[in-house]
């Protein structure tokens, strides 16, 4: 099973990001959306589940979740845009991994078994950072294999 982890589209969807997408069976979106549309793009890939970013403050974008839990291969995972607005601990409740974005920065770790990803942003490109999305494969053996992909090797 392979899903797709954008973050930080800011009311861009690149082409190159749909591309990279292709083939995953669900989509999940860490907020700072930007416009209605890019859901409604993304939709057309594979089912999404959204949460609110800091910059989504108007209109239906307002009105998505500040953070979700959703269950992939029979793991829970937790999404927000901000990890600095976590106000859990993810090992003492079980999740598998923690997805958020807020920084453009893409990164991924694991801490006391939880994996933490930030795909970084594939929306319009800030600083130097690269443009990237995040593909999250459930290996064999049922665990979370984390990828950055930069759109800029993307065809």
């Amino acid at each position: 099973m392979k899903i797709g982890v954008v973050s930080d589209t800011h009311g861009l969807l690149r082409p190159e990001a749909a591309r990279a997408l292709a083939g995953v069976q669900r989509i999940l979106h860490l907020g700072d959306v930007g416009k209605p549309s890019v859901l409604n793009e993304l939709e057309k890939i594979a089912p999404v589940t959204a949460v609110r970013g800091n910059t989504d403050r108007e209109g239906p974008l307002s009105e998505l979740p500040e953070n979700e839990v959703v269950m992939i291969a029979e793991r829970y995972v937790y999404m927000l845009h901000d990890l600095k607005t976590l106000h859990l601990d993810p090992a003492v409740g079980k999740f598998a991994a923690v997805l958020s974005g807020h920084t453009h920065v893409p990164n991924f770790y694991t801490r006391k078994g939880v994996l933490y990803f930030n795909p970084g942003s594939c929306g319009p490109r800030r600083f130097l950072l690269p443009v990237t999305v995040g593909l999250l494969t459930v290996a064999t053996d049922g665990e979370f294999e984390a990828q950055i992909v930069d759109l800029k090797c993307v065809g």
